[in-house]
């Protein structure tokens, strides 16, 4: 129970246009796009329905993850905990060469950790933490390593849960099998759900020169609070270049409690072109999640690719 409830927490932040995020420390300063003006629907074909069947349908997306093993690159990872006043208590900095120009290689050339960060077995303090190690380190062997093998969800328990989370992250609006009281509350494009969602897309410029849409689904703020409290996902942000329509970039606000579990979380992702190939350059999150029996855990994490480089192994 505790690594699903979590792998919903872990899920997603992107471009913070009146969203709600968490006022504290915040170590994403990278500013990646620029809005220009509300886009006038001037044909039918081009309209809502557009971005929701591209949203849905997507493959690129996660497709850009897996391009990653073909490549060698540095990643620049920084974690911060917080105490219960938002003040940070914790640090981790990794700088790291993902080699594949061989057999795949993770060469730290930077680790630096600070605070009260692990336990005595060496294992981490906050769940947060090792969830950030599963998704975006390699450390269980992800799909994101070379020649890993698909999961079909019916493996092993982690498997299962790489499952679920692979659908949270690449396939928004999507039900989640398997996670308790919540699953259903991922649907957010169903002509039921629809009700209480305002949609607006925006031309816009994403580093400096790629025209983008900006899409953006958002709740309707004339809810009464009740029913605001029951939609789990408040924003959901989605950034599609213009001329080939694929996903560049995606952020999702999340927020929701009942008796099991609490958590306020948002988490972003970017992309960006290395010779036309897309391929992901910056993952942000920050969240707050707590459930029975269990300190309340409150993290931030910056993760930045960079000088992506053709790798020369198979």
């Amino acid at each position: 129970m505790k690594k699903i409830i979590f792998l919903l927490a872990l899920t997603f932040t992107i471009f913070k246009a009146n969203s709600q995020e968490i006022q504290r420390f915040n170590p994403d300063t990278i500013k990646t796009i620029q809005l220009d003006s509300v886009v006038k629907i001037t044909a039918q074909k081009f309209g809502i329905e557009t971005f929701i069947n591209a949203i849905i349908n997507d493959t690129s997306f996660y497709e850009a993850f897996r391009n990653m093993k073909k490549y060698t690159f540095i990643a620049e990872n920084r974690i911060f905990s917080y105490d219960k006043n938002n003040k940070v208590d914790g640090k981790v900095y990794r700088k790291i060469r993902h080699n594949n120009d061989g057999p795949y290689k993770m060469e730290y050339l930077v680790k630096e950790n600070s605070g009260n960060l692990y336990k005595k077995n060496g294992k981490y303090q906050l769940y947060t933490i090792e969830m950030f190690d599963y998704i975006f380190m390699n450390a269980y062997n992800t799909d994101f390593v070379p020649n890993a093998p698909a999961s079909d969800g019916k493996g092993g328990t982690n498997e299962s849960y790489k499952d679920k989370l692979k659908t949270l992250i690449f396939n928004p609006g999507r039900p989640i099998k398997g996670l308790p009281f919540i699953g259903n509350k991922t649907e957010i494009f169903t002509a039921n759900m629809r009700q209480y969602y305002d949609y607006s897309f925006y031309s816009a410029t994403y580093l400096d020169s790629i025209p983008v849409y900006r899409f953006k689904v958002s709740v309707k703020p004339d809810l009464s609070n009740w029913t605001k409290d029951g939609l789990m996902i408040k924003e959901l942000v989605t950034i599609f270049d213009k001329r080939t329509f694929e996903i560049l970039g995606r952020y999702v606000d999340m927020k929701y409690s009942n008796m099991l579990f609490d958590f306020d979380v948002q988490m972003n992702i970017e992309m960006s072109y290395f010779n036309e190939v897309k391929l992901p350059t910056k993952i942000t999150y920050q969240g707050n999640w707590d459930y029975p029996l269990k300190k309340e855990e409150r993290a931030s994490f910056l993760v930045v690719h960079k000088d992506y480089r053709l790798g020369k192994g198979k």
